[in-house]
């Protein structure tokens, strides 16, 4: 028992090494596409990727953001630097502290804290403006980044991990509650049977 448990740590902590270099592989990702886009492109240019005739379908286009992704909160970096600063701080000792244990869960915490960071990183040393240049232009959709695909994929995964989590306790409960009902009827069928057999033999 206490081998398993030495491999099933040791396991963890790989798992967790490696939910920490995805993360950190996310963030470098994230500010290599904005320093391309700052490099390379001017403020307010469009670049056009996929179009159709005369439909843009997706461009590149380089754009300050002051809000939080897809532009929401606009205009309160204060605000958004403390919340995400203490919403990663969270999730990183969660990591670290081997609070979340199981692979899914750490991959949906590295997506978060990848896109997290890569934002953060952008409203501390960019005046709390955030670089966007992902233009999907067909949907008429906010101007968003790497870092936004991360948090937000993350944030729907972790979601359906808790959900999928609560429909199986909620079948593993009823499952219980159906076998401690059977096994609390089969003693009086039991004593019903002797009775019956006592009365056949009389």
């Amino acid at each position: 028992m206490k081998e398993k448990t030495i491999t099933s740590d040791k396991k963890l902590n790989i798992t967790v090494f490696f939910g920490l270099l995805m993360a950190a592989a996310l963030v470098g990702i994230d500010q290599l596409t904005k320093w391309l886009v700052v490099s390379n492109m001017e403020l307010h240019e469009s670049v056009h990727l996929i179009k159709f005739g005369e439909t843009q379908v997706l461009n590149f286009s380089y754009y300050l953001n002051d809000g939080s992704a897809f532009s929401m909160f606009g205009g309160q970096t204060e605000m958004l630097i403390c919340v995400t600063s203490l919403m990663m701080g969270a999730l990183l000792c969660a990591m670290v502290m081997k609070q979340v244990r199981r692979t899914p869960y750490i991959i949906a915490f590295s997506l978060i804290i990848g896109g997290g960071v890569g934002n953060l990183i952008d409203r501390l040393f960019n005046e709390g403006l955030v670089v966007d240049f992902i233009d999907v232009r067909i949907i008429n959709f906010a101007i968003f980044n790497f870092a936004d695909i991360c948090a937000v994929c993350g944030g729907i995964f972790l979601c359906l991990l808790v959900v999928l989590d609560e429909v199986r306790d909620a079948r593993e409960k009823r499952a219980k509650k159906s076998a401690e009902e059977a096994d609390a009827d089969k003693p009086e069928e039991t004593e019903n049977n002797e009775e019956a057999t006592e009365d056949g033999n009389d």
